[in-house]
């Protein structure tokens, strides 16, 4: 794939993610990339960073990566990813999900733990 088609389908990717996430009740739009320290995402969802990627073959472990070197270090890196004819999914550290968990659980303010 020429480096034109894979920007191309990156940001198209981009876009469809930012509407699923809008499905879900949150703001958010695909700003592209404005340098190591921007997210491609404008977005309302607390403490988020997210990668998207719409790949049939998964890389995780690198897409993982990338993130957790894009994230600023109050954002949890998640990656976003999707095949075709396939949902959304989002892959996120261990740890920030049992937070979420724990949150459900125990009815906590997530600025509160």
């Amino acid at each position: 794939m020429s480096g034109r088609t894979s920007r191309t389908k990156g940001a198209s990717s981009e876009r469809e993610l930012a509407a699923a996430i809008r499905e879900h009740g949150f703001n958010c739009n695909r700003m592209g990339r404005n340098g190591r320290t921007a997210e491609d995402l404008d977005h309302d969802v607390p403490g988020v960073w997210f990668e998207a990627k719409r790949r049939e073959t998964l890389a995780i472990p690198a897409w993982l990566r990338q993130a957790e070197a894009d994230a600023p270090a109050d954002r949890v890196p998640v990656v976003a990813f999707r095949q075709s004819r396939q949902p959304w999914r989002v892959v996120l550290p261990l740890a920030e999900f049992l937070r979420l968990k724990q949150i459900e659980r125990d009815g906590l303010n997530p600025a509160d733990i």
